[in-house]
């Protein structure tokens, strides 16, 4: 018998392997009764149980016979720290709601300790939501990534950009030196990576984004940038530039594979064939474009035309939670809804746009977003032992239509534990929510 440090038996496992991307039957997609050996952080054997238990003896075994085991899922776009802003100012459009209410609040409140809490509170969230990855784009992104590492979740942390001064720099080439010095700190990380993050291309202009486009192409970054978002964006970028934002990114040099197109959600038919010719990302904040009015992300038109999607949640201020079990469901039935399509993103390419598909827009597939041989250890479990989680008969559909985020038990990133049985191990929950409670009598005052 083989030794290994972890050994998961589960009844029931999804581990969106790409080799079995394009079968019909879900019942391919599924492995029953299977066991996963870990070993160093990473997968070493996925086999039967009944295999397993002859091959191999552990430090640790678990069983989970009423769970389903999935890849841990990845938020492709958030804002971590504005957790403390949840709810801040609601029923309102983007452009009110920012300029009137979130710009001059951070202006306010944003320091380093309101960025250190409020990402607590955000990754510890997550976790207890199944998520072992978050894509974040925010101010003093330092401290982002130092939580990260502490909390051992992995993250891709945004070196954010904008024209005009904030708290955390002063003009255009402060926020490079301090994301560039990020950089420097985090490249070796197994964990913490850094993006390219201009915010958006109304608040950028075009010096900044042509210097993005050299660094991102000489380092083989990531850009993650809001854009499409709403009709005025487009509007006031032809009044400005005499084109549409995503064609002067385009022009740029910004529009290839590295490029994370957040929201999306004014495209024309040349827009959608520029994406798919150029092999972009678009990621999806269905409940954010929802609330704030933005319009629709037509989802089944990029994925007819084999452009990778992925999603994301936003910030708390705009979606009011990081709860990706949520926004995957709204995704699915949104989606059919916008195309008069019920077959449209179906069950498993949702939970598609959840893991692997995120994994690839980050350029991590080769380590994480699905449960292989040799990748990374990020998983989550699901309790579907309770009232309203039976009867099962689909466990994909069931993770997509019928699951919520407080079915959720256990999580590991890269081998290692961060929740047991719903509680977390690598963050104090209850010195998070009494601090969160201190700042936000501060912020309400």
């Amino acid at each position: 018998m083989k030794q290994v440090q972890t050994l998961i038996h589960g009844t029931t496992i999804i581990p969106m392997s790409d080799h079995i991307k394009n079968t019909e039957d879900d019942n391919d997609r599924v492995l029953s009764h299977h066991s996963i050996a870990i070993q160093d952080g990473r997968i070493l054997d996925i086999l039967p149980t009944s295999d397993a238990t002859q091959k191999y003896s552990s430090t640790t075994t678990l069983d989970y016979d009423h769970h389903i085991i999935i890849p841990g899922l990845i938020n492709a776009h958030t804002h971590a720290a504005m957790s403390l802003f949840r709810g801040l100012a609601h029923d309102l459009p983007l452009m009110d709601w920012l300029e009137n209410h979130i710009w001059p609040a951070e202006q306010k409140w944003v320091n380093e300790d309101f960025v250190k809490l409020g990402t607590q509170l955000a990754i510890a969230e997550m976790l207890r939501g199944g998520v072992t990855c978050f894509n974040d784009m925010y101010f003093f992104a330092e401290e982002t990534a130092q939580i990260a590492t502490k909390a051992g979740i992995r993250a891709h942390i945004g070196m954010i950009l904008l024209d005009f001064p904030t708290q955390y720099a002063k003009n255009p080439d402060e926020y490079f030196s301090k994301g560039l010095a990020l950089h420097d700190q985090f490249k070796t990380h197994p964990l913490v990576k850094c993006t390219f993050a201009p915010h958006a291309p109304y608040t950028v202009s075009n010096a900044p984004l042509e210097r993005v486009a050299m660094l991102a192409n000489e380092l083989e970054l990531p850009v993650h940038i809001h854009v499409h978002e709403t009709q005025d964006e487009i509007s006031q970028s032809l009044d400005q530039h005499n084109v549409r934002p995503l064609q002067r990114l385009h022009d740029i040099g910004l529009v290839n594979s590295g490029l994370l197109a957040v929201h999306m959600t004014q495209l024309d038919d040349n827009e959608i064939n520029l994406l798919s010719e150029t092999n972009a990302n678009v990621v999806h904040c269905p409940q954010s474009n929802l609330k704030l009015a933005s319009g629709f992300c037509p989802v089944q038109k990029l994925r007819d035309q084999n452009i990778n999607v992925a999603v994301g949640t936003d910030s708390c201020a705009s979606n009011d939670d990081q709860d990706m079990l949520s926004e995957l469901h709204t995704a699915a039935l949104l989606t059919k809804g916008v195309s008069y399509n019920a077959a449209a993103l179906p069950a498993y390419d949702a939970l598609r746009c959840t893991t692997i598909n995120a994994a690839i827009a980050l350029g991590i597939d080769q380590d994480t977003g699905s449960l292989e041989i040799g990748k990374s250890a990020d998983l989550a479990v699901i309790d579907i032992n309770m009232l309203e989680a039976q009867p099962m008969y689909d466990p994909i559909g069931h993770i997509v239509y019928a699951t919520q985020r407080n079915q959720v038990t256990d999580v590991w990133v890269a081998g290692k534990q961060l929740l047991s049985n719903r509680e977390l191990l690598t963050l104090d929950q209850n010195e998070i929510l009494a601090q969160t409670i201190q700042w936000h009598q501060k912020v309400n005052h």
